[in-house]
């Protein structure tokens, strides 16, 4: 081997070793920023689905039977089975052969319109606000509130229970 060849073989060398070694100080580097990158993202979607998240009360366990009276323009609600239902959570919508009163009742209440009078039962405001098995509620539209109340009519009543469905119920107005 000459002076020459030797020199020329110790530089090609040193500079294989030059660019191994810059290549091997950026490897740790990406490895680092690639395994923080997988940590945000993990804790990202951990905070997401954690705050999306929430115990909601379950709504109630509760049978009703539904009666219409097309010549008074009468609703009532008899709770016939089940757990008692907190009236202050309660949300009701009537609908008339499948078109919503114009006036829907807030519950509880006393005197609103599109109704007469107050309701019987614990809809009424002055009544207890938990409802018991047995009890009934009466509610009475009045004559601005649309569509009428007439024999024969479909009456559908639902109950929401804090924004979830409590039960629908069905009947035919006499």
């Amino acid at each position: 081997m000459t002076i020459g060849s030797a020199v020329s073989a110790a530089s090609v060398r040193d500079d294989a070793r030059a660019d191994r070694s810059g290549t091997r100080a950026i490897s740790p580097v990406i490895g680092v920023v690639l395994l923080l990158a997988v940590t945000i993202c993990l804790v990202a979607v951990v905070t997401a689905g954690i705050a999306t998240w929430s115990i909601d009360t379950p709504a109630p366990t509760a049978a009703f039977e539904l009666q219409a009276d097309g010549d008074d323009s009468t609703i009532t609600l008899e709770h016939i089975a089940g757990d008692s239902v907190t009236v202050d959570q309660l949300s009701l919508t009537v609908r008339i052969d499948n078109t919503e009163l114009e006036k829907q009742p807030p519950i509880p209440f006393v005197g609103a319109e599109g109704f007469r009078g107050t309701p019987d039962g614990p809809f009424n405001a002055q009544a207890d606000s938990t409802w018991q098995t047995g009890e009934r509620t009466t509610i009475t539209l009045a004559g601005n509130n649309t569509p009428s109340l007439k024999s024969g009519d479909t009456v559908t009543v639902t109950l929401g229970f804090d924004g979830q469905l409590l039960t629908e119920v069905e009947t035919t107005a006499t």
